[in-house]
């Protein structure tokens, strides 16, 4: 399928692994030109070039903390004027409500909600103008479903999603959509280390805590990092334009929701 994006640029935060480069990846091979961010500088370098020498596509990599207005500006700098941005960033530390103050939860609302809408907000007015735009924001199933070990991404993201509820509505009449892809368990370094700490906690072997893990999962496995970026660049695609301010779970069947 020709998604119609040959020539496009697309801005992919924290895309050097997990889920951000697989999203990174599927719209390079759809023939986006990127702008990779990422805070180590030695595997955004090597997935950058990997990247470029495999799809033929220009990658420009910055190394910085998206988070900080000085990493926003270098990666906004480094675009030019993009016509794509997939926000993604990592979630805030597991904890309990009493772990948490005032000060924790701002930096939640840094990472996970107000720099997404600070992006928005740079990139927004240009793809209106040039009348075309795409922006995913990668969130999390707790959105839905919140988890009640992860109150502080649970509140950020969901802030997030209340903003683009919104926004969305007051941009696609100009040809810009604005929706949120929301993972569920992943085959990621997070989904890695968490395993990692169960093996340790239980005694068991990590092939019985994934199967363990796969077995709650009613598609009965982990997802993969490329079956999320493919979905990414379908939203980024020429056949999305319809698709405005959804929230779209990518679980395996985990969350019974109707709604």
């Amino acid at each position: 399928m020709d998604l119609g994006l040959t020539g496009k640029r697309a801005i992919v935060c924290a895309s050097s692994k997990g889920l951000g480069l697989g999203c990174a990846e599927a719209l390079a091979e759809a023939g986006v030109n990127l702008v990779m961010n990422a805070r180590g500088a030695d595997l955004l370098n090597a997935e950058a070039d990997r990247l470029r020498t495999t799809y033929g596509v220009d990658v420009t990599a910055v190394a910085c903390d998206i988070g900080t207005e000085e990493g926003r500006d270098r990666v906004l700098d480094a675009a030019g004027a993009p016509d794509i941005l997939v926000n993604n960033n990592g979630g805030p530390p597991p904890g309990i409500w009493s772990d948490w103050d005032r000060e924790d939860f701002i930096k939640a609302l840094d990472a996970n909600m107000l720099t997404p809408i600070a992006l928005m907000k740079a990139v927004l007015p240009g793809m209106m103008d040039r009348g075309w735009g795409r922006v995913v924001n990668v969130t999390s199933q707790s959105v839905r479903a919140p988890i009640a070990t992860l109150g502080l991404s649970n509140a950020a993201r969901t802030g997030l999603t209340g903003y683009v509820a919104g926004t969305a509505r007051q941009v696609a009449a100009r040809g810009v959509t604005i929706n949120n892809l929301l993972p569920g368990v992943h085959d990621t370094d997070r989904i890695k280390t968490t395993d990692a700490a169960i093996v340790q906690q239980t005694g068991k072997s990590l092939d019985e805590v994934r199967a363990e893990r796969s077995a709650n999962i009613p598609a009965g496995r982990i997802g993969t990092k490329e079956e999320f970026g493919q979905t990414c660049a379908f939203l980024c695609s020429q056949y999305a334009g319809f698709i405005v301010g959804q929230n779209i779970l990518l679980d395996g069947g985990l969350n019974n929701l109707t709604m």
